[in-house]
């Protein structure tokens, strides 16, 4: 899930499996720093000893569970998946007793990740190859339909029934479509994303009269799929003294998810009239100073949360991962505004994140390996009882996982499942972002985002700075997109 579990919880979340303390399971975690030497020094800690990175860290850790003689060796990009592996150890110990988790974890900047990733993919080696691996939604793609998809096995041969099963726990259908290929599924998310708009209480009664959800609603335009309240909202809360949101990258996590088209199609570069409609919408964001002019995961960014920016912001774009990790993350180490967020319905539907379980087909092709891959993927995956990872990671009520109330893609769970959060001030908004799920796409997914989206941000930011005119978006643009084939 996007790049703030990586880079500021990456660490600080393995004690989440702390508890996790058999005499048959063992945890270590070994950090190395890339922007040190090949010489540098590796520290080893327990999981409840490790220590958070920045950003500016790339970070590997290597975590260990379990005391058999066979090992299931791990790939992910954050120690999410590592510490449900160590939930589920500790619920079927037969497991723990017969297999040896060796999970390696590295956030992503510069792509760090998914090179240590295609490496071991490409070596096609046992003890190498990851036998379980994962993949976001900013570059899930290749792994599935791509250049890499030839290296993930199909779920139909590892978990019976699988169609049946996905169809049964009403699995998010976006999701289904990211991860499969041909109609071959290679790959499930544990997440549902859909995108809501999470805004102050405060700030709404001073502005709107009022911090109901309907009454913000209202004053935004949800659901209308146009801008033109939204920038209503904007004057009124800038003429009060707000800002509507912290910077332009909050903007574009609508834009970018809401397009209903790729960045290539047909081999050819093409802009969806929604990037496109967010070089005006970022030029007037600018212009008329609505937003304190950062940019997300920027130490600015999170100190708009805490009301420690420039000016008071109203609000935030994003599912429910954003409020549990980060906002109320932040929120709650500073004990600052817990209790003053809510969430409502956003004037334009999107998503935003998700992280995809894949197979080798090297494990599935041996039999004990599969075993526990079948197992283990199902239990996150699929299992939609009250003792499967759906069910307790929508309800925090994992024996040795701590675990946030975060949406999940089974529809099923979701209805008999309790979001209630004090940090919003007691709302339950499950609701919210599963209705959110019915504007989430995979139509405006390509295996280019990963070198596209960077640039057009960066270039539309300068244009809504004046540095440069829409006609240079347009040149620099093609520009990249030739660099890397792409006919324009």
């Amino acid at each position: 899930m996007k790049k703030i579990i990586a880079s500021v919880l990456c660490f600080a979340m393995v004690a989440g499996v702390a508890g996790c303390d058999s005499k048959d399971e063992t945890t270590k975690a070994t950090q190395t720093t890339a922007a040190t030497t090949s010489a540098a020094a590796e520290t080893t800690t327990t999981a409840g000893e490790a220590e958070e990175t920045t950003a500016a860290t790339n970070t590997t850790a290597n975590v260990e569970y379990g005391s058999g003689s066979i090992v299931i060796k791990v790939y992910a990009m954050s120690a999410e998946v590592p510490n449900m592996l160590g939930a589920f150890m500790k619920q079927f110990p037969d497991m723990a007793a017969k297999y040896k988790i060796d999970a390696m974890y590295c956030n992503n900047d510069g792509q760090g990740y998914e090179t240590k990733l295609n490496q071991a993919l490409k070596a096609q080696e046992d003890g190498i190859t990851p036998d379980i691996y994962i993949a976001e939604a900013d570059y899930i793609l290749p792994y599935t339909q791509g250049a890499f998809s030839e290296y993930a096995a199909s779920y139909k041969d590892f978990i019976d029934d699988v169609d049946n099963k996905v169809k049964d726990a009403e699995i998010a259908g976006y999701t289904v479509d990211l991860g499969s290929k041909d109609g071959e599924l290679k790959a499930l998310c544990y997440q549902c994303t859909g995108g809501a708009f999470i805004y102050r209480r405060s700030i709404a009664k001073d502005v709107f009269g009022s911090d109901d959800q309907k009454t913000v609603e209202d004053a935004i335009g949800a659901g209308t799929q146009k801008w033109d309240k939204f920038f209503e909202a904007c004057a009124a809360l800038k003429a009060k003294g707000y800002k509507m949101v912290s910077g332009l990258s909050d903007i574009w996590v609508v834009s970018e998810k809401c397009s209903q088209t790729p960045w290539v199609v047909d081999g050819k570069l093409n802009i969806d009239p929604a990037r496109s409609e967010y070089i005006d919408i970022a030029k007037k964001m600018i212009d008329e100073d609505y937003t304190n002019d950062t940019s997300s995961w920027s130490e600015a960014w999170y100190s708009d949360m805490i009301d420690a920016g420039e000016s008071k912001v109203f609000g935030w774009f994003g599912p429910a991962w954003l409020i549990n990790y980060v906002l109320a993350d932040k929120c709650q180490s500073d004990n600052i505004n817990v209790g003053d967020y809510a969430v409502c319905v956003p004037p334009v539907g999107f998503w935003w994140g998700g992280s995809w379980l894949l197979a080798s087909k090297l494990a599935v092709e041996n039999a004990d390996k599969k075993e526990f891959v079948s197992k283990f993927i199902e239990w996150v995956t699929l299992d939609t009882t009250k003792e499967g990872l759906q069910y307790g990671w929508a309800n925090n009520s994992i024996e040795g996982l701590t675990a946030a109330k975060d949406t999940v893609s089974s529809g099923k769970v979701m209805k008999v499942s309790d979001g209630t959060m004090t940090f919003l001030g007691g709302q339950n908004p499950f609701q919210i972002f599963v209705d959110a799920t019915s504007y989430a796409s995979s139509k405006c997914k390509c295996e280019y985002d990963a070198d596209l989206n960077g640039t057009w941000q960066d270039l539309v930011n300068q244009y809504a700075h004046g540095k440069i005119s829409k006609d240079d978006i347009t040149a620099k643009f093609n520009d990249a997109a030739e660099a890397i084939d792409i006919e324009v």
